[in-house]
């Protein structure tokens, strides 16, 4: 998030250099303020059979598939974040997490940080947030995974040498 007024006290921020880094400074309050991207889980689910769990989210696409992601709240560590997350967006339950990657997402400041996870395959349950889901065999993914203003389809690249093991 890039900052142009002061939270505190409204000031117009002015530029300044901070060490190596660029910030912002309010001419009032002085409160330094360096640009703060929001951190993302971005989260690829496999179960037992290998098979991928891709949700279609049409605010996010309409002709595409993505990967389980979301905001990272306030006081939670990233495994707590991957495993509600899925939870909450397909009902089924993280056995095992693995960090895989990051990426910076540009279009929306974000971080996204990218996990594998293994499920033991469940009923779905689906959040008001997805529209559908779909179990994929790994060769049928690269058709109908989000590439474009999206990392989804990077984080399945990242993965996949782990899936084929």
């Amino acid at each position: 998030m890039y900052f142009k007024y002061c939270a505190k006290c409204g000031e117009k921020l002015n530029d300044i250099k901070c060490g190596d880094d660029f910030c912002k400074i309010c001419p009032s309050c002085k409160q330094i303020y360096g640009s703060s991207p929001f951190p993302v889980v971005e989260v690829l689910v496999v179960n037992e059979f290998n098979e991928i769990l891709l949700l279609k989210q049409n605010y996010i696409s309409e002709s595409k598939w993505t990967v389980v992601s979301g905001y990272v709240n306030d006081a939670e560590t990233l495994e707590e974040a991957v495993a509600r997350e899925v939870k909450e967006e397909t009902g089924q339950t993280v056995i095992k997490c693995q960090y895989i990657s990051s990426y910076y997402f540009e279009p929306k400041q974000l971080i996204m940080i990218g996990f594998l996870v293994y499920v033991n395959k469940a009923e779905f349950s689906i959040s008001s947030e997805v529209n559908d889901i779909r179990w994929y065999k790994i060769d049928e993914v690269d058709a109908v995974i989000a590439r474009e203003n999206n990392c989804s389809g990077m984080h399945f690249d990242k993965c996949r040498p782990y899936l084929e093991n």
